[in-house]
């Protein structure tokens, strides 16, 4: 159990995206394996050992947890398929994989409504941000879908100039822009690199999900508590819990 002092101690939560509001496996995996066909130029068995060099399986399409595809960012995506037989060149296979994740927004599944979590957090005091690996304008695309971008005060992508995760960088910026330690953040992820940068940035609380590509075994030793999903923080941080 948490400290009744450090849940009380928060004033702004930190989510990542990807796994964390929304359904990793439910969004991504039709995605990702578009993404890898695209690297390998319609090569079917060359598209599926770039799948399987990112982290998934072709057949099923399940990311496996602290792979490239679970955590890492377009750059690092795009290095791992040219290291493992795409030829295509770096910089516009960024480009076209960015432009590729950016429409993509369209096609993810949130864990729950946002609206009314965001709004019932936003109510309750809190401030809100997100920090993905995704690209800013990806990020940008699916607040404004889901309804919930006037009811976050700062976003992070890869691309934002506040370096990649788990660097501190993202939660950095988030405690600058708002004027609040980053002892009164409580970092949301579903994998290890959220939990990292967390720790990294000293934020209160680092909280892990199980909406992504992370299980208990793996989380519960680098987080202060494994929630199910998001639907649990008005709880977590509510009187009712402490």
């Amino acid at each position: 159990m948490v400290e009744i002092t450090r849940r009380r101690a928060i004033r702004a939560i930190l989510f990542d995206k990807d796994g964390t509001l929304i359904d990793f496996q439910r969004s991504w995996g039709p995605v990702l394996q578009e993404a890898s066909r695209f690297a390998a130029e319609g090569n079917e068995a060359l598209a599926r050992r770039l799948m399987m060099a990112g982290g998934m399986n072709p057949d099923t399409l399940i990311t496996a947890a602290d792979t490239i595809f679970a955590a890492g960012n377009t750059a690092e995506i795009a290095d791992i398929f040219r290291a493992h037989g795409s030829i295509l060149s770096r910089e516009p296979l960024i480009a076209d994989l960015d432009r590729l994740f950016v429409s993509a927004a369209e096609r993810g599944v949130p864990v729950v409504p946002l609206r009314p979590l965001f709004e019932e957090l936003s109510g309750a005091g809190y401030r809100l941000g997100l920090a993905s690996s995704d690209s800013e304008t990806a990020i940008r695309r699916l607040l404004v879908l889901e309804g919930v971008d006037d009811l976050v005060d700062f976003v992070a992508g890869y691309d934002s100039g506040h370096g990649v995760k788990p660097e501190p960088g993202m939660a950095l910026g988030f405690s600058a822009a708002l004027g609040l330690p980053t002892s009164a953040i409580a970092m949301v992820g579903d994998n290890r690199h959220d939990m990292r940068m967390g720790r990294a940035a000293q934020c209160g609380l680092c909280l892990a999900v199980l909406t992504g590509t992370g299980t208990v075994e793996r989380l519960a030793s680098e987080s202060d508590a494994v929630l199910a999903s998001i639907a649990e923080l008005p709880v977590f941080f509510s009187e009712r819990s402490i």
